[in-house]
């Protein structure tokens, strides 16, 4: 079972990577990691050249996913702490290659261990505080500015995903935004396929209920 690329960000913004590429792997010892292993479609060349040592197979691992890891980050914790959720879920990738067995496909497993860190995060952070427009500030991704039309829109959803209870947005941030299937999100999420279903159904519903509050209705999305 094998995690689809990531679709077109729901919001239109592009995610900022730049702070966590200083995240340190540390050098290795070994022989440089082969073109195999290089190759976006055999994870498993890749995982055995990271347990071997050999020399750039870390940072070719971190450089495959680290936009997928951020953006996950930053649609569940906020673009504030999604930094430092990246950077623990990377910690927790590389301390647990060594006990990974290929029973899921490398990108579930490690959308598994981005979930679980970002959860984590939340569940030690009090909630963050709304704006005054009802907003919650701190989760917009970064560069988004009011404007017109589509847009402002986006924002308003985004606006009003943040204020889902972090259940509801990260089973609609992994099945809705990610595309991923429902036996995916199960298997990230360590739950039953029904259970991740009966889930994304009230997390929509909920959601569908706090943007009619907000004046937004089925007929403006789809026009969006």
């Amino acid at each position: 079972m094998s995690v689809k690329p990531p679709t077109t960000p729901m919001l239109g913004a592009s995610a900022q990577v730049a702070a966590i590429d200083a995240l340190r792997l540390g050098p290795r010892q070994g022989t440089q990691v082969s073109a195999q292993a290089q190759s976006p479609h055999n994870d498993a060349a890749l995982v055995d050249a990271i347990r071997r040592g050999d020399a750039g197979s870390r940072e070719a691992l971190y450089h495959r996913f680290k936009k997928r890891v951020f953006a996950l980050a930053v649609r569940i914790v906020g673009a504030v702490d999604a930094e430092e959720v990246a950077q623990e879920a990377f910690i927790r990738i590389f301390r647990g290659l060594a006990k990974f067995r290929g029973d899921a496909a490398l990108a579930t497993w490690i959308y598994r261990l981005a979930v679980n860190a970002a959860l984590s995060h939340r569940s030690r952070r009090p909630p963050v505080a709304e704006s005054a427009d009802g907003g919650d500030e701190a989760a917009l991704l970064p560069g988004v500015e009011p404007a017109r039309g589509d847009a402002v829109l986006r924002v308003r959803i985004e606006r009003a995903m943040a204020r889902l209870p972090t259940g509801y947005r990260t089973v609609i941030v992994l099945h809705d935004v990610e595309g991923l299937e429902h036996e995916e999100v199960a298997s990230i999420l360590g739950c039953h396929v029904g259970t991740s279903k009966s889930q994304l159904h009230k997390a929509r519903a909920r959601l569908r209920e706090m943007l009619a509050a907000d004046g937004i209705t089925a007929a403006s999305l789809q026009d969006g």
